[in-house]
């Protein structure tokens, strides 16, 4: 994962915007056990760039489908960042007050 710098999309509380660029080198092992936002990140980028399908992903990683599509969603809403577990709570709890709302 190396031709990520830190600042390239992964930083910042607004940051929406992925790396373009991804290889097969980049993604992360398939023996991945720890999940930190750039590995997810990198999984979503190969899959919206179609480097790898949603099933293939799936199977690599040993996902359910309703993982990955949370990471999925949590990259389209909240960029990025939305991807830390720490801020899991708080987006879920803006979530609900969204649908309350409207």
């Amino acid at each position: 994962m190396g031709h990520y710098p830190s600042s390239d999309g992964y930083s910042g509380s607004n940051v929406t915007v992925l790396p373009t660029a991804i290889s097969m080198a980049d993604l992360p092992p398939a023996d991945t056990k720890r999940w930190g936002i750039r590995r997810k990140a990198a999984v979503v980028q190969a899959i919206r760039s179609r480097l790898i399908s949603e099933e293939e992903a799936c199977r690599r990683y040993d996902l359910s489908p309703e993982e990955l599509a949370v990471w999925m969603k949590r990259i389209e809403a909240h960029g990025v960042p939305g991807l830390r577990v720490t801020r899991l709570t708080r987006y879920r709890a803006m979530e609900r007050d969204c649908a309350t709302e409207g």
